[in-house]
């Protein structure tokens, strides 16, 4: 498995259990991105979830518009 791989799968996990954890779907998700100035569909965000393609600046926005405050990355 390349590095790449493994990076892609944990910033997938991460954005995924933080939504789980607060119980946003991926509607109130885009919902809340729109209202800060970046305009998603639902169906949008699902697609760059599901296939990893997202940049940094999309992750800490989705983390940022669902009120995480703090990320711990290892145990």
């Amino acid at each position: 498995m390349a590095d790449k791989d493994k990076w892609v799968r944990l910033s997938q996990s991460i954005l995924k259990a933080e939504l789980k954890r607060r119980g946003i779907g991926y509607r109130e998700l885009a919902e809340k991105l729109t209202a800060m100035g970046t305009p998603e569909t639902d169906r949008n965000i699902a697609n760059k979830i599901s296939r990893g393609g997202f940049t940094a600046a999309f992750f800490l926005e989705c983390l940022i518009a669902i009120g995480v405050q703090s990320l711990r990355l290892q145990d």
